[in-house]
């Protein structure tokens, strides 16, 4: 049972957290009257401003990413370790790299948009920042298309919480967590199997030929980060895309300036990632007993760093809640910070970025069907809409 305990911070939403609803005035409430506090239901503290969580994703000494399970994927390890293996991996991440997806990128953008033509309404999330993130982060690790919806269910599930602690909710949750696990661990066996015996132009060869200091993946590694790319590569860049074009809605003065301007896409895009942050808490672990700001934290407890708190926090962000495509500087932490930091976030902005400069260029007058109720991803972890339904001008 220890090792489900250790994760119960991550699946389960506080108390006071409503998945119907925008987080932020939760958020606002517990930077004013609790920004540490403890949830004994949980065993788990939550910190909720921008010092704090900073501290807490930067110092891996004293909040350590490590936790039981059978599989250990970049976000579960410290230096050394996380170093060496970060290294290995960075080698297909690098910014020559992803500029060089740019044109299918592009490509795949542009299909999406030619099976749109001439409807009147459309679905953000299932016609095109659902699709999109899941056929390139699937070309990129050599998956066929006929295998994508499934690639994609395996995410969903992944990233999945609850709203309660019911030994019997938390048990089927964790052994369907369990199931995709060993069937996405089968699944890539199957693929880098594959790229021993015939390398081809993906990130799975080009990880099985990686080297620093004369080191390369052994099969555990290579086949974790293919399961951390899969999630990290397209949940996120999903809910980036539409948090981002959500966020323009509510505000027309300001998508209607990107529309005559699309240089400005890229600030909008990084003043979403503040505002509407896609990813919105990460956990740590304790590894001895200290004492921040008057609270006695002790070794082997979570805590879970408020991301979209953080972004929203008052002493650090002038007017935080109010978008600003013009803000500078903007230290978001939409994308960790320290050794951790997201190593694909490049490639989420370059996806985020050409997506919704396409998309522009292609859909007039787009605009948010307000008669349709809006569902927020019940996870605590990662933070989206499971559709966004749009009312589409005639040219």
């Amino acid at each position: 049972m220890e090792e489900q305990q250790m994760s119960y911070g991550l699946l389960v939403r506080p108390r006071g957290l409503d998945e119907t609803n925008s987080p932020y005035d939760w958020y606002k409430k517990m930077r004013k009257n609790s920004p540490i506090s403890f949830d004994p239901e949980r065993n788990c503290w939550d910190v909720f401003c921008y010092e704090d969580v900073q501290m807490v994703l930067q110092n891996y000494k004293h909040f350590s990413s490590k936790r039981n399970g059978n599989v250990q994927t970049l976000l579960d390890l410290d230096p050394p370790t996380h170093r060496r293996y970060r290294n290995l991996v960075s080698q297909a991440f690098t910014p020559r790299a992803i500029q060089e997806l740019a044109p299918r990128i592009t490509a795949i953008t542009h299909e999406l948009l030619a099976s749109l033509k001439g409807k009147r309404e459309i679905d953000i999330v299932a016609d095109i920042a659902y699709p999109l993130p899941v056929i390139v982060i699937s070309e990129m690790l050599g998956v066929p298309s006929q295998d994508r919806d499934i690639f994609k269910k395996w995410s969903n599930i992944l990233v999945s919480g609850t709203r309660t602690l019911s030994p019997n909710v938390m048990n089927k949750l964790f052994a369907k967590q369990g199931k995709a696990t060993l069937d996405l661990q089968t699944y890539f066996q199957q693929i880098v199997a594959k790229r021993r015996l015939d390398p081809t132009n993906d990130i799975v060869s080009t990880l099985i030929t990686a080297e620093v200091d004369g080191e390369k993946l052994n099969i555990e590694e290579l086949l974790s980060f293919c399961l951390l790319l899969l999630v990290a590569g397209n949940e996120t860049t999903t809910n980036l895309i539409t948090n981002t074009m959500l966020t323009l809605f509510e505000h027309p003065d300001i998508l209607n300036q990107l529309y005559r301007d699309n240089s400005l896409i890229p600030a909008a895009i990084e003043e979403a990632l503040r505002y509407s942050s896609p990813v919105h808490s990460m956990n740590r672990f304790i590894t001895e007993d200290m004492n921040i700001k008057g609270m006695k934290l002790k070794k082997g407890q979570e805590v879970m760093a408020w991301i979209g708190s953080a972004n929203r926090d008052e002493s650090v962000f002038d007017r935080p809640d109010v978008f600003d495509i013009n803000r500078s500087p903007n230290n978001y932490l939409s994308f960790g910070t320290g050794v951790h930091y997201c190593l694909g976030s490049q490639l989420a902005k370059l996806e985020t970025k050409i997506c919704i400069t396409e998309m522009l260029k292609t859909l007039p007058d787009m605009k948010l069907d307000t008669t349709k109720k809006l569902r927020i991803i019940p996870s605590t972890f990662v933070y989206g809409y499971k559709e966004l339904p749009v009312i589409v001008g005639l040219e």
